[in-house]
């Protein structure tokens, strides 16, 4: 099975996972007027099973750490790098985009480290809503920024920061 498709409900609104039997390859929100139904657990294809499972954990406060399998073709070898850094971010942390090109080793490619994770095709897997500007202020989230503060505020309970 290849280009399979789920879609869960969240608080959030809808996200459509997408992957193929070697993984997860992409999680993005859906906007309310083009989200489709959600797929009912027993309907998601077995490459999504995982994903479908550890989002609906995550979001019920189950689950803090994602464990999956991944088919990211896109991105570059710096984007790649970018995102690889992302889960390193921990549940109820945060990062800045400068925090983030230090950890790189390139403390100068901060507008390259948030061009990157602007392009993060797995959103919320790749915690790319837990990085902020330098001074604490919400930038940037391909799912809205209300959906961002959202998630932080979701992960609240033991939100601290710096971490690296």
């Amino acid at each position: 099975m290849t280009g399979t498709q789920a879609f869960l409900l969240t608080p959030l609104g809808s996200l459509r996972l997408q992957g193929s039997d070697a993984g997860l390859a992409a999680v993005e929100f859906m906007d309310e007027e083009v989200a489709p139904t959600p797929t009912a657990p027993s309907a998601v294809a077995e490459p999504l099973r995982p994903a479908y499972m550890q989002l609906q954990a995550y979001f019920g406060r189950e689950l803090r750490d994602f464990q999956l399998t991944y088919d990211v073709q896109q991105g570059t070898e710096f984007q790649r790098r970018v995102w690889a850094a992302l889960p390193a971010v921990g549940y109820g942390r945060t990062a800045s985009y400068l925090d983030l090109a230090r950890q790189l080793g390139n403390p100068g490619a901060v507008r390259a480290v948030g061009a990157a994770n602007g392009q993060n095709p797995l959103g919320l897997v790749w915690p790319c809503h837990r990085i902020i500007g330098a001074g604490g202020q919400l930038t940037g989230y391909a799912g809205g920024l209300w959906r961002k503060k959202w998630l932080l505020e979701f992960e609240q309970p033991t939100m601290q920061t710096a971490l690296f």
